[in-house]
């Protein structure tokens, strides 16, 4: 099992694997001390199976990295290590298998690998689509939104590809988990992409502005919070 940490500070590493040394003594973990080097490593294999990847880097941001992490190697769980819980709201839109507050402990780095455990054992939701006269397997998870267009409906994924598929905006909908809120006639958004809720608009991690139903904003807000809650409550 490859294990790595990402940390500027050098006796905070050596005070990680100390943690993990009490857990297991025939753990062995990779140091790196800024997120290029780490980026460099993942793309070797086998690929690492656990990142703790601290927030604060100097002149980079440990959710950039973890960002292009995903498009090297998306198997890997990532662990945000931080002083604080300021970001958590962007680390569960990555699905960090865990959110630190430093210092680590041994408990805290058992619970991230049972974490990591049920997160592979977890199966996750697919949904078959035809698009022309290709057909796409899409996990759920990779839907940022999907907006009504005439008699069919466009899917924005989180890798920039776009779908167009020939059904009703409903009864798409109706394949969609809770993670999903419908935001304005014809646009639904994962709730796990966006990174600013508005009175009139919506923000989601790729930029992309989208307009809210006024009327309904209240309500909409009202789903959104009580989601980002459940999910912090429950350590993502």
């Amino acid at each position: 099992m490859r294990i790595a940490v990402c940390d500027d500070d050098l006796r905070e590493m050596e005070q990680f694997e100390e943690a993990l040394k009490n857990w297991d003594p025939t753990r062995s973990v990779e140091k790196y001390f800024n997120g290029n080097s780490l980026l460099e490593a993942a793309k070797e294999k086998p690929q690492f199976d656990i990142v703790f990847l601290d927030i604060y880097l100097p002149g980079e941001s440990g959710i950039n990295i973890a960002e292009k992490m995903r498009g090297i190697s998306p198997e890997t769980g990532i662990v945000f290590v931080t002083v604080s819980r300021e970001h958590a709201v962007d680390a569960f839109s990555l699905y960090a298998v865990h959110y630190l507050v430093k210092p680590v402990t041994t408990e805290d780095i058992i619970e991230s690998f049972r974490r990591l455990t049920n997160l592979r054992e977890k199966k996750r939701e697919r949904i078959t689509l035809k698009s022309g006269a290709e057909r796409y397997t899409v996990f759920l998870d990779q839907i940022y939104l999907f907006e009504s267009d005439n008699h069919s409906v466009n899917i924005s994924l989180n890798d920039g590809r776009r779908l167009k598929v020939r059904m009703s905006f409903s009864e798409l909908e109706k394949m969609m988990n809770k993670n999903f809120l419908k935001i304005n006639r014809g646009i639904v958004v994962n709730m796990d992409y966006i990174t600013q809720m508005g009175i009139d608009t919506c923000v989601l991690q790729n930029g992309i502005r989208l307009p809210i139903t006024i009327r309904h904003s209240t309500s909409i807000r009202a789903v959104y919070d009580n989601y980002v809650f459940d999910k912090l409550s429950k350590g993502f």
